[in-house]
């Protein structure tokens, strides 16, 4: 696939199932993994439900599209969203789509999209059910997005959610487990293995996975915040900055005589 940058996404939002006060930290979110070049917001603009929602759109140059609810209790947005990105798939000018909504209805189209060839993010509150989650290629949890703000100094974040302790962390049972499957899975034969492997192998076993889910603005951190993995940057030479890798501790006690 093309750098990052170069990537072309369509953004898809379900209004009538997602809160503007995301819409910051999720086209920040989006910008980490391409360009949207379609930023579009589906519900019945001629309401009230939704009145937040027009300071976002003229800020964020989201364009709102009109769909009336023809009958009461049917959720028509679903209905034009579906029809869109399906228009949007076949004009083959995307490589991949970002669909915003908690709605399971989404499950068959994430599928249909990733079927094609293109990469799926879903984004939605944790309440999201588990098989539009698992639909996805990634998944971000909107919770996320707002947890924290970033202030003027770029270096500098508030307080994500409360952190666990090391050792709540250990008792994690599942967390640990899927880190060291990980780490296993991406390491050399003295154990060691680079960390953005280690994240995508995280993300393709649950896409749901993501650090700040414990806390965590960094994958790096969390893993070091176990205290169950060795942690090392390597210089790849050339000026380029350093690669941090990660080992499961075990790993280091087999190598005693």
């Amino acid at each position: 696939m093309a750098e990052e940058s170069a990537v072309r996404l369509a953004v898809l939002i379900d209004a009538d199932n997602a809160q503007p006060s995301i819409i910051e930290g999720l086209l920040a979110e989006v910008a980490k993994y391409g360009t949207a070049h379609v930023k579009r917001a589906y519900g019945d603009w001629t309401g009230t439900s939704l009145k937040g929602w027009k300071e976002h759109l003229l800020a964020q140059s989201i364009q709102p599209i009109q769909q009336f609810a023809y009958t009461t209790g049917k959720n028509a947005t679903d209905a034009a969203m579906v029809i869109d990105a399906m228009d949007l798939l076949y004009s083959d000018r995307f490589d991949g789509f970002c669909l915003v909504s908690s709605d399971s209805d989404f499950t068959r189209l994430a599928a249909r999209l990733r079927e094609s060839g293109l990469t799926v993010y879903g984004f939605g509150e944790r309440k999201t059910p588990k098989p539009f989650v698992a639909a996805c290629d990634k998944f971000i949890y909107t919770e996320n997005l707002t947890a924290y703000t970033v202030t003027a100094a770029p270096t500098e974040t508030t307080k994500l959610a409360p952190r666990p302790t090391a050792a709540q962390l250990k008792q994690d049972t599942a967390l640990v487990n899927q880190l060291r499957t990980a780490v296993e899975a991406a390491s050399d034969d003295d154990g060691w293995a680079p960390l953005a492997t280690i994240g995508h192998i995280l993300t393709h076993q649950r896409p749901d996975f993501d650090s700040r889910n414990y806390g965590y603005a960094k994958l790096s951190d969390l893993i070091t915040a176990t205290t169950l993995f060795d942690i090392e940057r390597r210089s790849p030479g050339d000026g380029k900055p350093a690669i941090p890798y990660a080992r499961d501790q075990r790993r280091r006690q087999d190598k005693k005589p």
